[in-house]
């Protein structure tokens, strides 16, 4: 394939892409992932036992705060004018769910910025948590982030 085919590649090097013509639309995207634990663990949180402190408010605040920071972490990702994130969680007895929405208007999606919410917000709850979900060699065997995907992308 010829790098004139390729969006972010030139004969030069890479660039991001210019959308200084497309039209400015509201746009929102969902993505939600899933993390894996204990039962005892998840209990835990529920009870705000887990001495780091609240956990999932703490996650929505890393969601949130991720959301805000992804084109300082995916090269060539622009950056928007966020004007809305919603972050919630659904805990089971296995395993909590996040639900990252974002919202912006601009001139390019913000799928980005919802998985990475999503992601960085599990990874946040595994930090607080991996001190109550390490076993005895030091090991996590139940602890697992899966299933991150965008669930939704509206533009208007």
């Amino acid at each position: 394939m010829d790098n004139q085919e390729f969006t972010h590649v030139t004969q030069k090097g890479v660039r991001m892409v210019d959308v200084g013509d497309k039209a400015i639309t509201k746009r929102s995207a969902k993505a939600s992932g899933r993390i894996y634990l204990q039962e005892f663990t998840i209990a835990k949180i529920i009870k705000e036992e887990i001495k780091k402190g609240n956990v999932l408010t703490t996650a929505q605040i890393a969601a949130i705060s991720a959301v805000k920071s992804t084109h300082h972490l995916i090269p060539l990702c622009h950056s928007l004018k966020i004007t809305g994130v919603d972050v919630d969680f659904q805990v089971d007895t296995e395993f909590i769910d996040v639900e990252v929405t974002v919202k912006c208007e601009g001139k390019t999606g913000v799928e980005m910025e919802a998985l990475t919410g999503a992601s960085v917000g599990l990874l946040t709850i595994w930090d607080m948590v991996k001190s109550v979900e390490k076993d005895e060699n030091g090991q996590y065997p139940s602890t697992k982030i899966s299933d991150i995907v965008v669930t939704e992308k509206i533009k208007n």
